[in-house]
């Protein structure tokens, strides 16, 4: 049961929060009566502004439909103002442009295409909203008279403005195109800047506007006239140059003409001078500076015109190149792309025919040269046929993208060159050996044979040319005429295509063979000669000239390759025939020779019969010695050196058998009158030798 106190205390406790919670509930009801009378005045405020708004919406609609409608009505009539604006300019077209047009684009082709692309406009216009309006043949008429101006302009500026190439300025490029610096300066300028660009303009506009493709003909025609004309200028500025100097011009000899280009010069293939003026040295000089025998006659007035023709056909290949890679970067610019490879074939047809027929030409004189066996002339073959191929890779990416027939030109030419080379080679080899042995036509003197220089000479020339003469020879299928198996890792997948080993191999075969031909044909010769001393003399000449040939060049080494031991068995029969010669004095030393002279006991006197054969062989020495250096002092030995050597081995052997001879008999008193039979002292003897094969003497 709860204490009475505590149940009073707990009632008034909860009527203090009955009390409160009434007090709450009553301020609840008067927020809510608040509310409630707000949210009328809201709803009130609410639904007058609604009215409101109706009533200004009512208003301003009608306004903007008026106000939309007259803007639309303003645009169509200055729209139809414009229109006709347009219109009407069309009819004026004709009367605004004529003057321009009738006047020409020259100095003014910006305005004057300006012009052009209103009249342009006016032509469509009247063709498709007017096809029978008169105005539209005026401006018809006028377009056709505006395009064909544009077209007299584009060859009137190709024809005024483009200019032939100056040969000094071609061997400039060709002497420089190793040279890194040269190859980073601008291009050829076929065309001023200005000039340039407005041919392009022309052409872009007749290509996008004219639909013409005849500007394409005129541009061809006039760059492939100046070209043609630059190569030929270039080839007679060589003519000019050699015909003015006497000698011909070559950048590989720099002179101080003040036209001649002060470049790097060309590094010049081999030519036949070089060869020639060599073995020239050897024959007249005697291979060691002095003078001695030749029965060679100089060919120089004819070579030096082959060494002109040959020059300036090489570097007229050159100069092609150079330009026609510049003909192409300037057509690039004019041409539209699709006609580029098309115009550029045409461009270049009557410059490369030329070069072609020209080489062709030059096969044929080679062909008949063959005939005639004037292998110097074949020569010419040689340096050109290894320029062509050198130029070949430049020639191929030049004409990338041309026909066919202009492709194979120039590989067509090269094969003619190889079999024309290769005929000349194998008929020179058979040449050599079948020479007639033509007593006329042998050296009086004994001295080298205009059949051996001339080999040697032939051979020389080779050297400067062993890819191209063993490409030759390989491309014949000599291999089997020589004997030299083809070694597949030799060949690449070309027919003609042979490994610089190989090549070398066949030539060194080739030469040995020409070599061993001129040393049976010698011997054939050398038995013209009556006297054996002379036929040695002969043979030991041409031998050692041979020998010594090899020895001042390359072909030594080239003809190693295939045979080891060529030159020690030329020093053999050199020897040889020094040997030979040298017993042509046995029938002089044999009088006086120790084996043959009479004994007798010194302090008695000798008998009629000794005295008789001691005065015979006095005199039989001393006929034989003025005979035989009467005889042999006309005969001749070029090289200084063996002539020095043959003369000091003979003296020596004929001094020391007279000397004993003199010693033995000088003071017997043999005969009363000794000065008729000892005509010579020893030393007399000697110098008697020493002029020998000296026909000054």
């Amino acid at each position: 049961m709860i204490p009475p106190q505590e149940a009073s205390a707990r009632r008034r406790e909860i009527e203090d929060k009955l009390k409160q919670e009434e007090e709450t509930l009553s301020f609840i009801r008067d927020s809510l009566e608040k509310s409630d009378q707000l949210t009328k005045n809201m709803v009130s405020i609410l639904s007058s502004f609604e009215s409101r708004l109706m009533k200004l919406e009512n208003s301003i609609i009608p306004v903007h439909k008026q106000t939309e409608t007259l803007q639309r009505l303003q645009e169509n009539v200055e729209k139809t103002l414009s229109c006709l604006d347009h219109v009407i300019s069309y009819y004026h077209v004709a009367s605004d442009t004529e003057k321009i047009i009738r006047e020409g684009p020259t100095g003014r082709l910006e305005e004057y295409l300006g012009s052009m692309a209103k009249i342009q406009k006016a032509v469509e216009y009247f063709q498709d909203n007017s096809p029978d309006s008169p105005e539209l043949n005026k401006v018809k008429l006028l377009f056709e008279r505006g395009k064909e101006s544009l077209e007299s302009e584009f060859r009137s500026l190709m024809t005024r403005h483009s200019k032939v190439v100056s040969p000094v300025l071609l061997v400039d490029l060709i002497s420089g195109e190793d040279d890194l610096e040269v190859q980073e300066e601008a291009p050829l300028e076929h065309l001023p800047e200005s000039v340039l660009q407005d041919v392009i303009r022309i052409s872009r506009w007749l290509v996008e506007y004219g639909r013409n493709q005849d500007f394409m003909n005129v541009y061809y025609q006039i760059r492939s006239s100046q070209l043609d004309r630059s190569i030929k200028g270039l080839k007679e500025h060589f003519r000019k140059s050699s015909s003015s100097s006497g000698v011909p011009y070559s950048p590989a000899v720099p002179n101080k003409r003040k036209d001649t280009p002060t470049k790097k010069p060309v590094k010049r293939p081999g030519t036949i001078r070089k060869a020639q003026n060599l073995l020239k040295q050897y024959s007249q000089h005697g291979l060691d500076g002095k003078k001695g025998g030749s029965n060679l006659i100089p060919l120089e007035g004819r070579d030096d015109m082959l060494d002109v023709e040959t020059d300036a056909y090489i570097h007229c290949v050159s100069a092609f190149v150079k330009l026609a890679q510049s003909e192409y970067q300037l057509l690039t610019d004019v041409i539209p792309e699709h006609h580029q490879k098309k115009t550029f074939d045409s461009l270049i047809q009557d410059a490369l025919d030329g070069l072609m027929l020209e080489g062709e030409n030059i096969v044929a004189a080679a062909r008949k040269a063959i005939i005639r066996h004037d292998f110097s002339a074949v020569l010419t073959v040689f340096p050109i046929l290894r320029h062509l191929k050198q130029t070949k890779p430049e020639f191929d990416q030049v004409l990338q993208g041309t026909a066919a027939g202009t492709k194979n030109k120039l590989p067509g030419l090269i094969t003619a060159m190889e079999t024309v080379g290769a005929k000349a080679l194998e008929d020179f080899a058979d040449n050599i050996k079948n020479d007639p042995d033509k007593e006329y036509n042998m050296p009086k003197d004994g001295t080298v044979h205009e059949l051996t220089s001339n080999a040697i000479l032939f051979l020389q020339q080779l050297l400067d040319f062993q890819e191209t003469a063993g490409a030759m020879l390989a491309s014949q299928v000599l291999g089997d005429t020589y004997n030299i198996p083809l070694d597949p890792r030799e060949t690449s997948s070309s027919a003609t295509s042979y490994s610089s080993e190989f090549s070398k191999r066949l030539l060194s075969t080739y030469i040995c063979k020409v070599l061993g031909n001129l040393q049976l044909n010698l011997l054939s010769k050398s038995k013209v000669y009556e006297d054996p001393a002379l036929s040695a003399i002969f043979l030991h000449n041409n031998y050692n000239y041979i020998l010594k040939a090899l020895e001042k060049s390359e072909l030594i080494q080239l003809v190693a390759v295939t045979q080891k031991t060529a030159e020690r068995s030329y020093r053999e029969h050199v020897e040889q025939q020094i040997q030979t010669y040298q017993r042509s004095w046995l029938k002089v030393t044999d009088y006086i020779a120790e084996k043959n002279l009479p004994v007798f006991q010194p302090g008695v006197k000798l008998r009629d019969k000794e005295r008789q054969m001691i005065k015979e062989r006095f005199k039989g020495f001393n006929d034989g010695l003025e005979e035989l250096c009467k005889i042999q002092k006309a005969w001749a030995i070029p090289d200084t050196e063996q002539r020095d050597k043959i003369r000091q081995a003979q003296k020596n052997i004929v001094k020391e058998t007279y000397g004993a001879f003199l010693h033995r008999y000088g003071s017997v008193p043999f005969t009363k009158n000794p000065e008729k039979y000892i005509k010579y002292r020893v030393e007399q003897v000697g110098d008697m030798i020493d002029r020998l094969f000296d026909t000054s003497a």
